[in-house]
């Protein structure tokens, strides 16, 4: 299937909010590098869609909305909200910017950065 990169990553953002990870693999190269500020690398598809069935596992309510986002070629830059509650917490608007860069119509690369401190505190209900 092909899409625009837009298409793409709006797609993309919105599979989130199924909770499966399978789904997300569609999105991916299969040498996908995933790099979420302050965490180590993952690279590789089947790497990336494991660490997100683990979020999905750990995380009663996932909930990610693309507030702006611009696209230049190859590369995509997004500003999300990721909603995301522990069982029985609140959803916790986490704020997020995220850099893609595409690759043969799949994420080759993808970056997110925000503030883990300040994410803990939401999900806290802080």
């Amino acid at each position: 299937m092909s899409r625009d990169n837009d298409t793409l990553v709006r797609e993309f953002v919105e599979a989130f909010n199924t909770k499966d990870s399978e789904r997300l693999a569609d999105y991916l190269h299969p040498e996908v590098v995933f790099q979420n500020y302050g965490e180590d690398e993952v690279r590789g598809r089947s790497a990336v869609v494991q660490v997100w069935k683990g979020v999905f596992e750990t995380f009663e309510q996932v909930k990610f909305e693309t507030i702006n986002q611009a696209v230049n070629g190859d590369v995509v830059i997004a500003e999300q909200v990721h909603g995301l509650a522990f069982p029985g917490g609140p959803l916790a608007p986490v704020m997020n910017m995220a850099v893609y860069e595409i690759r043969d119509g799949r994420i080759a690369a993808w970056r997110d950065y925000g503030n883990p401190s300040y994410a803990l505190k939401l999900l806290r209900g802080a």
